[in-house]
């Protein structure tokens, strides 16, 4: 039987973003299965965790993200808008498309529309909270245009919240988190101990 990992994100983080195509191929590698999981980070997890909103932190903290997220991006020859025209940007509707892709086609697909998402913000400069742009990437994918509805759903909603009360419950305070066997892996940072625990 596959091991599954259970993969919790926000669909604005850009440490999501640098991390998404390299986790789906090392789960590849290893015939690992995907549970697809993006949660409410800043407005749930965070307030349980001690996490803080971006605008929130620290100056100095602030800082050193940009130097890190600069350092990650050129180390994995990554596009990326360091400080991007539609961040901070809330990522609420964004995530329930992708809940909705992932009821209605699939994991596979709901990781293509992540990544079209994740890039949407961090490479393209789009707004992920404009009902107009999701619905593009839809069409960019090649996937239903039906999906904005799906994802106003009541089911789209609930499992929304389930996905973030299951992070709260496995203990994650960040994005992304790689959940396996009840093991985390905070950050894509740690994905070659991912790799390794596959």
């Amino acid at each position: 039987m596959a091991t599954t990992v259970q993969y919790y994100f926000a669909p604005q983080s850009p440490w999501t973003y640098l991390g998404h195509l390299r986790f789906w191929d090392i789960a590849r590698k290893h015939g690992a299965a995907i549970e697809v999981l993006p949660v409410d980070l800043g407005g749930k997890v965070f307030p349980i965790s001690g996490g803080l909103p971006l605008g929130k932190r620290a100056p100095q903290r602030q800082a050193y993200r940009l130097v890190e997220l600069k350092r990650f991006a050129d180390y994995l020859h990554a596009p990326l808008n360091l400080q991007p025209k539609y961040f901070p940007v809330s990522g609420d509707d964004a995530a329930k498309l992708i809940i909705a892709v992932d009821q209605q086609d699939g994991t596979h697909a709901a990781m293509h529309i992540t990544d079209a998402v994740l890039r949407a913000v961090w490479v393209e400069e789009r707004n992920i909270a404009d009902e107009a742009v999701l619905a593009a990437l839809l069409k960019e994918r090649e996937l239903p245009a039906r999906r904005i509805e799906d994802a106003q759903s009541q089911a789209v909603a609930e499992r929304y919240d389930a996905n973030t009360q299951r992070a709260i419950e496995a203990g994650v305070f960040g994005a992304p988190s790689y959940v396996i066997d009840g093991e985390i892996f905070w950050g894509q940072d740690r994905l070659d101990f991912v790799d390794r625990r596959l």
